[in-house]
């Protein structure tokens, strides 16, 4: 409550300020002339200091409850981080102008004592895909690529290794996980072999061997299978019609035309202060180290980016106003389809219809950061939940979270 007086104070010293100046038109016609020199009445000069009061105490009553509001929703959230042992936990509320709430809490790692703020990074795994989605939608829209383009058509000589029942599927197909290839979501997976080479050699030699596999039964209720091996396989197509890899074009997409500060991996923890992640072993949290040993096995594009809270912000603004028909980066068009185009997961995005409600959403883990993102788009707002650290403690904490952040805003 000390830091909301002082805010108000500092609030309505500026006001006083201001109003000074934007009261001297009201003196100036209250001058009367005496004796050539200039007096102000004593009656205009009550009147002014009324108007003045009266017009710093209605700004600062609007203040008061939306900074109150934001003040118990900042002590929930730490709240909810403390109950379920989240090591570092940040927010924010954002419109497609603004950012309505943000705040960052708790520590780099549970074994720090550095302090979380809102330049730290955090992995964003299954959030990634929106971002990878968007960069391909960017050379759709060049003409490099259609949706309904054939993954054969780019790549011919795969066609005579490849499982016949994935000769028609198509960059729509990949992007919005219709094309029934096996998920690699790190559990039950079929065996990879070593590949060797570059990051995008690698990824080309993965592409070959999963069209290899029998495709998955049909999820007849969801009408989507979900697949981390999709991305892979629309990057591909993205690649080669570029010539670039993907990490190549991560970077000028995301840090040199939209200036967003996007990094690989986990956020780099041993030579600079950083956000750690942590995995759950045996009931206890674990402190991962940046230079722990690591892959995501050829998935990269589907789940390997990193990025501060305030840069992610910018991301997800660009969607808000495409949303609200505004081009930028993308035209309205292209975010309509990918946030809405096709039913329950459209490209990177679960489209969800519910209550009378739309909403975009995604949630990402890679075993030791969790991210939760809500776009709700009849609003125009969107509700984005950053942590270091991932079991079901976590992701209850989150949802708890996420529950009061679009009660209260």
């Amino acid at each position: 409550m000390d830091a909301i007086c002082n805010y108000l104070e500092l609030v309505v010293h500026w006001l006083d300020e201001t109003l000074c100046s934007l009261t001297c038109k009201l003196f100036v016609k209250c001058l009367c002339v005496r004796n050539r020199q200039l007096l102000v009445s004593a009656k205009c000069y009550r009147h002014i200091k009324t108007i003045r009061l009266l017009l710093i105490l209605s700004v600062s009553l609007f203040l008061i409850p939306s900074i109150c509001l934001g003040q118990k929703t900042l002590h929930y959230a730490d709240s909810i981080r403390r109950t379920f042992n989240i090591p570092e936990l940040s927010y924010a509320v954002i419109d497609s102008k603004k950012i309505i709430e943000i705040s960052a809490l708790g520590m780099h790692s549970i074994e720090l004592t550095d302090t979380a703020t809102i330049n730290d990074r955090f992995h964003l795994g299954s959030n990634t895909k929106a971002m990878t989605a968007f960069i391909i939608a960017k050379f759709v829209e060049k003409g490099k690529l259609k949706w309904k383009t054939k993954f054969f058509n780019i790549f011919p000589d795969w066609k005579k290794n490849s499982n016949r029942e994935y000769l028609n599927i198509t960059l729509q197909d990949l992007l919005s996980h219709r094309a029934r290839i096996q998920p690699f979501q790190g559990e039950n997976d079929q065996e990879i072999p070593n590949f060797k080479g570059t990051k995008q050699e690698r990824r080309n030699a993965f592409g070959k061997f999963v069209l290899t596999l029998y495709p998955i039964d049909v999820d007849t209720f969801h009408k989507f299978n979900y697949s981390n091996a999709d991305y892979t396989l629309a990057t591909l197509m993205l690649e080669k019609v570029t010539n670039k890899s993907w990490e190549q074009l991560v970077d000028k997409v995301f840090n040199q035309d939209l200036r967003l500060n996007v990094k690989f991996s986990w956020p780099e923890n041993q030579k600079a202060k950083d956000t750690w992640g942590h995995s759950f072993e045996n009931g206890k949290l674990i402190p991962i180290p940046s230079d722990t040993d690591y892959h995501l096995d050829f998935t990269e594009p589907a789940g390997d980016i990193n990025i501060k809270i305030k840069d992610y912000i910018k991301f997800i603004q660009l969607n808000l106003q495409g949303m609200k028909g505004n081009n930028n980066y993308l035209t309205a068009k292209t975010y309509q389809f990918l946030l809405k185009g096709i039913e329950n997961y459209a490209l990177g995005w679960y489209n969800i219809y519910e209550n009378g409600k739309e909403l975009s959403t995604h949630s990402g883990t890679a075993g030791t950061y969790y991210t939760l993102v809500h776009i709700d788009r009849l609003n125009g707002k969107a509700y984005i939940i950053f942590t270091n650290s991932f079991n079901p403690d976590t992701q209850q904490g989150v949802r708890l979270l996420m529950r009061k952040l679009k009660e209260t805003n």
